[in-house]
């Protein structure tokens, strides 16, 4: 049976449970010893959401695919770890999805989010045209940092969670450039755009205080996105050490990347081993009930989570962190310095206060296909491409 199309059920019996090990178990952020939580690594595993391939879904763009299996692993991780980002922002990282029990509806606003219909802020619908933007066609594979780039686009349209989002190119992370995108009053693509205090406004399609709020204060929630190259055609293992340390960080989202012919979102390790949820199985698309409740089961892994060698990760990849208060940035910033200084541990990037004067400013980058800077970097950080096999549909 080919592995892009296994069902759920099928999978659900072929995972092999956790090891019986003395080393931490690190998941975003948190830290489990197999021997006295083991139930809690299973909580918090099953609560991240679970984006896979589906099948059945409306077609995109109205003639385009139904069904993403063989193309939209890369697509499907990026919502992983930007739905990450949303549960921080909305339900906080202590929130946990328990089977049959009722959720608040901040949890459900979050996956409407990422349902496969046209008008979800980042359904598979929304990446792929958008994708089209940065040269890349509808049912095409798409690399670390395309995703990331389109995923920041497309932000901008989500004024109920009015975030920040930063891609950090060229290696190297601008605090400077951070703090001014954090601290504007203006998180929606434009004022005007953004409505009085006074009206009644939706937000995701529900009515949400806190999104007015949000647009006056004084730090807007920071989705920082790092594309990393970390090998040529292997990962070079004097990184291995500082890409666990960004598991251990309480600020961290995880990582997109994978090996040949897969991507996978990962989002901690044990001993030389990382942790991830996989795309590669095939569901039937999700519609909301009669009632309008959404059947959310098939969004939550609900068996042991997939582990690989740490070694056979390819070298591109993007890293990803959520600060939710300047508090959490300095902090992040705090932690980025000190891993400078351990032993063995060589930095995956470059953290300065101001922006080289040879820089471009990415925030202010014009991102199409006709930017020779983003065609540059794409060529650079997603040349991983030609080393992917596109499986026909």
């Amino acid at each position: 049976m080919d592995a892009a199309t296994l069902t759920y059920d099928t999978l659900r019996f072929e995972y092999e449970d956790f090891p019986e090990t003395k080393e931490p178990v690190w998941i975003l952020g948190r830290k489990y010893s197999v021997f006295t939580e083991k139930e809690e690594i299973l909580l918090d595993v099953t609560s991240r959401l679970w984006f896979t391939y589906r099948k059945n879904f409306p077609a995109i763009g109205g003639t385009g695919p139904t069904s993403d299996t063989g193309w939209g692993c890369m697509l499907r991780c990026g919502q992983m770890i930007f739905a990450q980002a949303l549960v921080c922002r909305h339900l906080g990282r202590d929130w946990r999805w328990i089977k049959g029990k009722r959720q608040m509806d901040n949890y459900f606003n979050v996956l409407n989010a990422f349902i496969d219909k046209k008008d979800s802020y980042y359904s598979i619908h929304q990446i792929a045209q958008m994708g089209v933007g940065e040269g890349k066609s509808i049912g095409q594979w798409y690399g670390p940092n395309t995703v990331a780039q389109v995923l920041k686009k497309l932000a901008t349209f989500d004024t109920w969670s009015s975030l920040a989002v930063h891609i950090a190119m060229d290696n190297t992370v601008v605090m400077e450039e951070i703090r001014r995108l954090c601290q504007s009053n203006f998180p929606c693509a434009g004022a005007a755009t953004c409505p009085s205090v006074g009206s009644d406004v939706l937000y995701n399609g529900y009515p949400e205080e806190a999104g007015v709020r949000d647009r006056l204060s004084l730090w807007k929630p920071l989705v920082l996105l790092i594309p990393l190259r970390l090998g040529l055609t292997e990962i070079n293992e004097a990184y291995i050490e500082t890409l666990k340390h960004c598991f251990m960080m309480p600020q961290s989202l995880g990582v997109i990347g994978g090996k040949p012919n897969s991507a996978h979102y990962f989002i901690g390790y044990v001993g030389e081993e990382l942790i991830y949820l996989d795309p590669h199985t095939t569901q039937p698309a999700v519609e909301p009930s009669e009632g309008g409740c959404l059947p959310d089961e098939s969004f939550h892994c609900q068996h042991p989570p997939c582990r690989m060698s740490i070694a056979e990760l390819d070298p591109s990849i993007a890293v990803g962190f959520f600060c939710n208060t300047e508090e959490d940035f300095n902090n992040w910033c705090q932690q980025i310095k000190k891993l400078s200084h351990v032993r063995g541990a060589l930095p995956m990037f470059e953290l300065v206060e101001r922006q080289p004067t040879h820089f471009s400013n990415p925030d202010v980058l014009n991102l199409t296909p006709d930017s020779s800077d983003a065609d540059r970097l794409e060529r650079f950080f997603d040349s991983e491409d030609e080393d992917f096999e596109i499986l026909s549909l």
